[in-house]
């Protein structure tokens, strides 16, 4: 089942501009979190959660910035069902830069049961400038729930350790980001009813070599964290990236369950640019 739901909207990174002639939802992409790369591909496993961000654009501002809209989001199966649907959320957001375009997402958390197949998440935005009347458009995005295996889901970054605030791989030379994730379905040992999982972080320049001699290891079970509990079907990670130098990299995680021999990986994009420019 479709374990929790939400729906997002920012006034981050507006562009300004005449505002267009009717209400356009465009650009729409499934990304690694609230503010994180595009995905690469639209198959996610159960336990994964499916982050769809698209751009609100031509929506009516009054002249003080504000913006009122509603927003829902449904989830339909291969059949045409609807097999989840949210009540509409309604939103007054203020745009200090001005421009009539707003960032926006919706985001569902799939359920660690949830049978495989393809799927469509539809998002439909009213402006509500007129209530009596609203503008309404909707979009629509497939995806793919694959069958339950052992891999890496909820990649997401954040600015805090305990993944509260999200953050962009976009930053400057001083900042800092969190990768988190999660690793599911990975085997025990007979014996001692422990994973035995090897995770590394090796980053790589933009002559896709990579930025140190070693990659950054972590070991499940760590013998600092003690045992993972037999009831856990996930084990929770993270690692802290500092962005001490500006250029284009990759962060490639891997994820190796050497019981089960599987190995899962995701790559996601960094750019840092010069401090104070």
């Amino acid at each position: 089942m479709w374990t929790s739901v939400a729906l997002l909207a920012t006034a981050l990174s507006l562009t300004p501009g005449q505002a267009p002639e009717t209400l356009t939802l465009g650009n729409p992409r499934a990304t690694y979190g609230e503010l994180g790369p595009a995905r690469t591909e639209m198959k996610l496993l159960p336990g994964d959660i499916f982050f769809l961000a698209f751009d609100i654009e031509g929506i009516k501002v009054t002249n003080t910035g504000r913006v009122r809209y509603g927003m829902v989001m449904e989830v339909i199966d291969s059949g045409g069902k609807s097999i989840f649907k949210q009540q509409p959320v309604e939103r007054d957001d203020f745009l200090p830069l001005g421009g009539t375009k707003l960032p926006a997402r919706a985001f569902v958390s799939i359920g660690i049961d949830q049978p495989a197949g393809i799927y469509t998440c539809k998002v439909t935005v009213s402006d509500l400038a007129n209530k009596e009347k609203p503008v309404v458009k909707s979009l629509e995005q497939k995806f793919e729930v694959a069958p339950r295996s052992f891999g890496m889901v909820q990649v997401y970054t954040a600015a805090d350790i305990e993944g509260k605030v999200p953050a962009s791989l976009y930053g400057v030379a001083g900042q800092f980001v969190f990768v988190h994730f999660a690793l599911i379905d990975f085997q025990r040992d007979p014996k001692t009813k422990q994973p035995d999982i090897t995770v590394e972080m090796t980053v790589y320049d933009k002559d896709s070599k990579p930025t140190l001699e070693k990659s950054t290891v972590k070991q499940i079970p760590d013998k600092d964290d003690g045992n993972v509990d037999e009831k856990l079907v996930g084990v929770p990670m993270r690692f802290l990236v500092p962005m001490n130098r500006e250029g284009g990299f990759v962060i490639r995680l891997t994820a190796t369950d050497n019981i089960s021999k599987k190995t899962t990986k995701v790559d996601l994009p960094l750019r840092v640019f010069p401090a104070g420019n």
